[in-house]
């Protein structure tokens, strides 16, 4: 069974803005059922509650990728699948666990290509000659960036950035 309790995320990847905002409620903790996907906004900010079997977490509702909403993707464990290209993250590491299938350069500046079936090969590193190719090849897989969250008689509070 999951643990009601808030994922202890690496401190380096916290959310700017966020190390002396104070806590405030976004959702009651049985809004987000062990395994669920739960996004909150406010203002130009959405927040993704993640209800791992780790723990909760709260993480910016972006794929670091290309800024596809990770809310409507998919949680197995602690990783969640982006839907749009499907990169796959670790929600208590930070970590890529699968690269996004349009390749391009992590967050080390270390280039990954395109996505190949398992019998082709991988296309090599090439210098695209139209924009949209450049702008793939050129395109960063950020790392993932997270808001405090603690969990308060029922509800489940973060610190949102100021």
């Amino acid at each position: 069974m999951t643990s009601a309790k808030a994922i202890l995320f690496p401190p380096e990847l916290q959310a700017a803005g966020t190390a002396a905002a104070p806590f405030e409620p976004v959702a009651r903790l049985a809004d987000v059922p062990p395994g669920t996907l739960l996004r909150v906004t406010r203002g130009d900010i959405d927040v993704l509650i993640a209800h791992t079997e780790a723990g909760l977490v709260a993480t910016t509702d972006r794929c670091p990728h290309m800024s596809a909403p990770l809310s409507l993707g998919k949680l197995d464990g602690c990783v969640v699948t982006c839907p749009l290209h499907r990169g796959s993250f670790d929600l208590q590491t930070g970590e890529v666990v699968t690269f996004p299938t349009t390749g391009g350069l992590d967050a080390d500046d270390v280039y990954h290509p395109t996505w190949a079936p398992a019998d082709q090969a991988a296309k090599p590193p090439l210098r695209p000659s139209d924009p949209k190719a450049q702008a793939r090849a050129l395109t960063r897989v950020q790392r993932l960036r997270y808001l405090p969250l603690r969990i308060r008689e029922g509800d489940i509070e973060i610190a949102w950035p100021t």
